[in-house]
């Protein structure tokens, strides 16, 4: 039987992204972000309250990255995504995080991230549930041991996690359990 639970934003799984910007002094900027994602091609979302030091940072510098982060870094993503640039504007180095400058845009490179998409803001939204912020994907990097033979990232090899928002928590990802566009196939067939 199912339980009618009214408005609430409950959807498994979301994705724990990770936002680079640089601070006003140059200094590295990390939030973790879980409303938003892949909008087109070439193109990623972000749905972000204005009040976070990140949209400071992306009104300033037109520039972000948006990475993937791995089970090994779980515990200082967490905590990028607890603490305020506004109240830490140490929080990264307190993480023991090492990042570098992109050569594509004005935004760091976190260098444990295996996944990192580099992009150009390309327009900012103001909406009523909040700001949503448009960027253009101009590269992507990818740690090699993250790829297959054939220098695809292998998702199983991210070691991934997501977001539970019904309960707080972060879950595992990476098993392969079928083939996209081919697990269903016998519905197909007349």
């Amino acid at each position: 039987m199912m339980k009618d639970l009214g408005v609430k934003p409950y959807l498994y799984p979301m994705p724990t992204y990770m936002i680079g910007t640089y601070n006003e002094d140059d200094s590295v900027d990390v939030m973790m972000m879980a409303w938003g994602g892949i909008c087109a091609e070439d193109m990623v979302a972000l749905n972000l309250e204005e009040d976070h030091k990140t949209v400071a940072n992306l009104k300033a510098r037109n520039a972000f990255t948006f990475s993937v982060p791995g089970m090994d870094t779980i515990k200082e993503s967490d905590y990028l995504g607890t603490a305020s640039g506004n109240k830490f504007p140490d929080k990264f180095a307190r993480t023991g995080l090492h990042a570098q400058k992109s050569t594509r845009v004005d935004a760091p490179i976190i260098t444990e991230y295996p996944l990192t998409l580099e992009c150009e803001v390309v327009e900012m939204q103001q909406q009523p549930y909040g700001l949503r912020v448009l960027g253009r994907i101009v590269n992507v990097l990818a740690d090699e041991k993250v790829l297959d033979e054939l220098g695809r990232v292998d998702a199983g090899k991210l070691n991934a996690f997501a977001f539970d928002q019904m309960r707080n928590g972060y879950y595992a990802m990476g098993e392969k359990v079928g083939l996209a566009w081919n697990i269903g196939a016998d519905y197909l067939k007349n």
